[in-house]
């Protein structure tokens, strides 16, 4: 009896253990609850009270592609700034994204990168992934390849691309065929990148196809959006096992390839070619970037500098398509300016008024970079908007709900590029929210390349072509973003315009 009675102690002392465990976790939860969703320093920021005491609303949207899109009914309901974690906030103003990206005043505390953003198993850190410190080193040695002379010196590489570009679109169109335009600005900026981070071209245009490693590109990217939710639910040490095994493949062989055809054109030791690695190796010293920094950063130039680029013009394309006015606007523009293609320069077409109005709207319509890039708020927090962010809080201004709101533009779902050509019924845009390449120390390096590269393209193509849209069964607007858009094919005709001769 006194073995039974002990067991019966025990097992009832186990089960009261448990019991109390139970309880003093549902307490926990409770009072935590309460205190994120009352009496937090966020808690006078608008927003949902569940995404105040929970983060789980948010990453579900992130895994599916939505985030972006449920964000900005968030705030069409709450207005310029949400709260959308215990420890997130997002406005779409223009002043707080000065605030939160712009260069700092003297004295002034910066808003570092969130890291839960872009966190990689990588033996060292880029651009992309480096602290304020190590950036500016970087960045100081990646800006002689970036420089107006450095663009200069490109041009001719510039041409050849684009001369390839519609070499390819005019076989395809005199042979009656339909043409995935989404592809070939694809291959476009993805030779041109190519060679000028790695001096290689991955033969895209002249192949009319995908290189392989291009293709692993795409597929690579979603792991960003998985690794952010891994990060933020503490399992960064196991996202290599925990992403999907196909994606991971990819992301590696992406990374594989450019490091070895980085370091194939390091050590050729060509300092005179007219790429990014030739300005790069040419003023490097002991302040610059190692080997393995100059490598990590070739990997992550290929990305930066061809998908993004790919997808405005991309997305451009689509609304003049839904446009035809628009289309038909620009393309007088463009046909009236030149005789020839040959007329046809870098030079020129930034004389082109209503073509740059085009881009900036699309810029607005298509972000190519859709989501907020998170910054944490420094030491002693900071006043944002009127309010109080208290310090390691994560902030930022996502571009497409910023752009598609009623409190930055009028009309906000529709394409009109006049709203930039000063056209008083859009006097009350608030224009100084866009910010496609990012503000302050950190902004695009490459800007003027991608504008180069933009304006050249659909400036010789529209001269050349007239565009037709191929009915689909889907709209094509309708995707997923994972960090960046998820495109489909866009089928187009084109017909050559027939000019007399002179």
């Amino acid at each position: 009896m006194g073995v039974l009675h002990t067991e019966a102690l025990a097992e009832l002392s186990l089960g009261s253990a448990m019991a109390l465990s139970g309880i003093a976790l549902l307490l926990y939860l409770l009072i935590s609850s309460v205190y994120y969703a009352f009496f937090h320093p966020l808690a006078k920021v608008p927003g949902p009270k569940l995404y105040a005491i929970t983060q789980i609303p948010y990453l579900y949207y992130l895994s599916k592609g939505d985030w972006v899109f449920h964000l900005a009914k968030l705030h069409e309901q709450y207005g310029p700034a949400v709260r959308f974690t215990p420890k997130d906030v997002s406005f779409i103003t223009a002043e707080a994204s000065k605030k939160i990206y712009g260069h700092k005043a003297a004295g002034n505390k910066s808003f570092e990168k969130d890291f839960r953003m872009y966190r990689q198993n990588r033996p060292c850190s880029s651009i992309v992934r480096s602290d304020q410190e190590d950036h500016r080193r970087m960045r100081r040695l990646l800006a002689h390849a970036f420089s107006s002379k450095a663009l200069r010196g490109q041009g001719d590489v510039v041409d050849h691309y684009v001369e390839l570009f519609m070499k390819g679109l005019t076989e395809r169109a005199q042979r009656g065929e339909e043409i995935d335009i989404v592809a070939w600005y694809n291959f476009a900026s993805f030779d041109l990148i190519g060679h000028l981070a790695l001096g290689q071209p991955f033969g895209c245009l002249e192949n009319g196809k995908y290189h392989p490693w291009v293709s692993r590109v795409f597929k690579g990217l979603k792991v960003l959006s998985y690794t952010q939710i891994y990060v933020r639910l503490g399992l960064q040490n196991w996202i290599s096992l925990l992403s999907p095994p196909s994606l991971r493949k990819s992301y590696e062989e992406h990374m594989q390839f450019a490091e070895h055809a980085a370091l194939a054109r390091i050590e050729s030791k060509d300092t005179d070619s007219q790429d990014f690695m030739s300005y790069v190796l040419r003023h490097n010293d002991e302040k610059g970037m190692s080997q393995l920094e100059i490598i990590e950063n070739s990997g992550v130039m290929i990305i930066a500098g061809s998908e993004t680029t790919a997808t405005l013009l991309s997305g451009t394309t689509y609304f003049l398509l839904k446009n035809p006015d628009k289309l038909e606007k620009l393309t007088n523009e463009i046909r009236s300016a030149f005789s020839s293609e040959e007329e046809i320069t870098v030079t020129q077409v930034d004389q082109l008024k209503y073509m740059l109005a085009v881009f900036n709207e699309g810029f607005r319509m298509y972000p190519p970079v859709a989501v907020g890039l998170s910054r944490i708020s420094p030491a002693g927090g900071e006043f944002i908007d009127g309010y109080w962010i208290p310090e390691n809080t994560a902030v930022s201004m996502p571009h497409w709900p910023a752009y598609y709101s009623k409190l930055n533009f009028r009309d906000p779902k529709k394409f009109v590029p006049e709203r930039w050509l000063d056209d008083p019924r859009y006097a009350s845009d608030n224009r100084a929210i866009l910010s496609p390449f990012s503000l302050g120390p950190r902004d695009c390096i490459g800007k003027n390349l991608a504008y180069t590269e933009m304006r050249l393209l659909l400036a010789r193509m529209l001269w050349k072509f007239d565009l037709e849209a191929v009915p689909t069964d889907k709209d094509w607007y309708d995707q997923k973003i994972f960090f960046l858009w998820e495109k489909g094919g866009l089928p187009i005709k084109l017909k050559e315009v027939v000019r007399e001769k002179v």
